[in-house]
C-alpha cells in the first residue's frame, strides 16, 4: 500500500502541474501576429507573436509488406499500415514551456506520448507525463519514423516494447565546443505504456522505476538535426561521436520487460504479493562521418529480490533461482549496425545482433539467438520520404521435446516499406 500511495502522489503532482501550467500559459497569450506554413516532415506550423508561441501538427504513415518463412512451417505474408502517427506539439518561449501529444492509430494502445516540459534554465529541461524514456538502448530512444531499418531488431524488441514510461524526466547539458556532457535522470511508474492499464481503475503494481543516462559528445555536436536518427543523412564533415550509458532499477515488476503489469504474480511465505526487482544496463556508441554511420550497443538485464518468493499464495511452491528466466527477459546481448548514405539519398545498411540467455533453462523467455540483416533505402527528402527494404535471417536455439535437445531454427524475413512524414 505504501508503494501504491507513492505512485498516486506522483500522478496527482503531475496532473496538477499540467492543469496549472496549461491554464497559466493560455491566460498570458496575447496574439499580435500569426503565420502558418506547411513543409513535408515538419507538418503544419503556426507561429504567434513572432515565434513566442508555436503550435505544430504533424505525423507519419508507414505501409509495410513482410514475408516470413520459418524452418518446418508454412510461409506467412503480412500487409498492413504498421505505423500511422499523429502528433500535436507546441512551445511557449517566454514561459519556457513545451508539450507533445502523439498517437499511433495502428496500435491497440494508441496514446504513446503525452507530456509537458518546463525549462527553468537554458541547460535543464524537466518533463512530466508519458514519454519515450532515455534509460533504454540508443535505438530505443529514437521515434519509430527515425529508424535506419524498416523496424527495430531483436536487440531492442526483446528487452523493451515501446520504450514509453509515465513519470518525471530531467535532461541537462553542460560544456561547449568539442566536449559536451548530457546527464539525464528519470523516475517513472515502472509499468510502461499507459501504466494505469486498460482503464483508470486498473491500478499500478509494484514500486517505481529509477534510471538515468549519461551521454558524451567528445568531438562536439552533430549538425543540426543529425543526432535525431542513426544514419548520417547530413554527411558530417568531421568525425562525430556520441558515447552513452544507461541504467534502470525497476522496483517490483510483473511484466517480462517491466513495461506492463499483472502478467505474473509471486508471494511471500504468507499470502502477500511479492514482486522481483528488474535491472537493465546499456552501453552504446554512435559514430558519423561523411555519410558513414556506425552504432554499437551492449545490454545486460538481471533480477534481484528473489529470496523468499513463492509461486502460489499458499506458500507451498518456492521459486527456484533459474525459474525467474521464465518470467523475465534475462541475459545479455549486442547490436552492431553500420551503413552509408550517398548525397543523392541511396543507402545500404548492415546489422548483426546476438542475444544470450542468463540461465540454462529450457523454458527461458530469452533464447540464444542471432540475426543478420541487410537493408536498402532511398531517401527522397531526408528522413521525411523514403522507401526501404530489408532481408534478415534469424537463428534461434529452441528446445525440442522429441529429441530432448536444442535445435537451431532459422527464420527468413523480407520486408518492404514506404514511409511519408507530413
Amino acid at each position: 500500500m505504501k508503494k501504491y500511495n507513492t505512485k498516486m502522489k506522483l500522478k496527482i503532482i503531475v496532473l496538477a502541474f499540467l492543469f496549472l501550467s496549461g491554464f497559466t500559459g493560455i491566460a498570458q497569450v496575447q496574439i499580435k501576429t500569426e503565420s502558418k506554413e506547411f513543409q513535408l516532415g515538419d507538418g503544419l506550423r503556426f507561429n504567434v507573436n513572432d515565434g513566442d508561441y508555436k503550435f505544430n501538427i504533424n505525423g507519419f504513415i508507414q505501409g509495410v509488406y513482410k514475408y516470413e518463412k520459418t524452418d518446418g512451417l508454412v510461409a506467412n505474408n503480412f500487409m498492413n499500415v504498421k505505423n500511422s502517427f499523429l502528433a500535436i506539439s507546441g512551445s511557449m518561449f517566454k514561459e519556457k514551456v513545451s508539450f507533445l501529444i502523439q498517437n499511433n492509430f495502428s496500435n491497440g494502445q494508441s496514446l504513446l506520448d503525452a507530456w509537458v516540459a518546463y525549462a527553468p534554465i537554458s541547460n535543464l529541461k524537466i518533463s512530466f507525463g508519458q514519454k519515450q524514456t532515455f534509460t533504454n538502448n540508443r535505438e530505443m530512444t529514437f521515434f519509430e519514423d527515425q529508424l535506419q531499418f524498416v523496424d527495430r531488431g531483436i536487440f531492442s524488441s526483446k528487452f523493451s516494447k515501446t520504450g514509453r514510461e509515465f513519470g518525471v524526466f530531467l535532461e541537462s547539458e553542460y560544456g561547449t565546443g568539442n566536449f559536451i556532457l548530457k546527464p539525464k535522470l528519470a523516475i517513472s511508474s515502472g509499468d510502461g505504456l499507459n501504466s494505469f492499464g486498460n482503464n483508470s481503475t486498473d491500478i499500478d503494481m509494484g514500486g517505481l522505476k529509477y534510471g538515468g543516462r549519461i551521454d558524451i559528445l567528445p568531438l562536439g555536436k552533430f549538425k543540426e538535426g543529425n543526432d535525431g536518427y542513426i544514419a548520417d543523412l547530413k554527411h558530417e564533415e568531421k568525425l562525430k561521436a556520441l558515447i552513452g550509458s544507461a541504467y534502470s532499477y525497476n522496483v517490483g515488476v510483473s511484466n517480462e520487460v517491466g513495461e506492463g503489469h499483472g502478467d505474473f504474480m509471486f508471494y511471500d511465505n504468507t499470502t502477500n504479493v511479492k514482486y522481483p526487482d528488474y535491472r537493465k544496463f546499456y552501453a552504446d556508441v554512435l559514430l558519423k562521418y561523411k555519410g558513414l554511420s556506425f552504432l554499437a550497443e551492449y545490454s545486460q538485464t538481471t533480477a534481484t529480490s528473489l529470496n523468499g518468493s513463492f509461486l502460489n499464495a499458499g506458500a507451498t511452491r518456492p521459486l527456484y533461482l533459474t525459474e525467474i528466466s521464465e518470467y523475465l527477459f534475462l541475459g545479455n546481448g549486442f547490436n552492431i549496425q553500420t551503413g552509408y548514405v550517398t548525397k543523392s539519398g541511396y543507402a545500404i545498411d548492415l546489422r548483426i545482433e546476438k542475444l544470450n540467455k542468463e540461465f540454462d533453462n529450457n523454458a527461458s523467455l530469452l533464447l540464444d539467438q542471432e540475426t543478420f540483416t541487410i537493408g536498402f533505402t532511398k531517401y527522397f527528402k531526408g528522413n521525411n520520404l523514403k522507401i526501404q527494404s530489408a532481408l534478415s535471417e534469424n537463428r534461434v536455439d529452441q528446445f525440442d521435446i522429441a529429441s530432448n535437445s536444442f535445435q537451431k531454427i532459422k527464420t527468413l524475413t523480407a520486408q518492404f516499406a514506404v514511409q511519408v512524414a507530413f
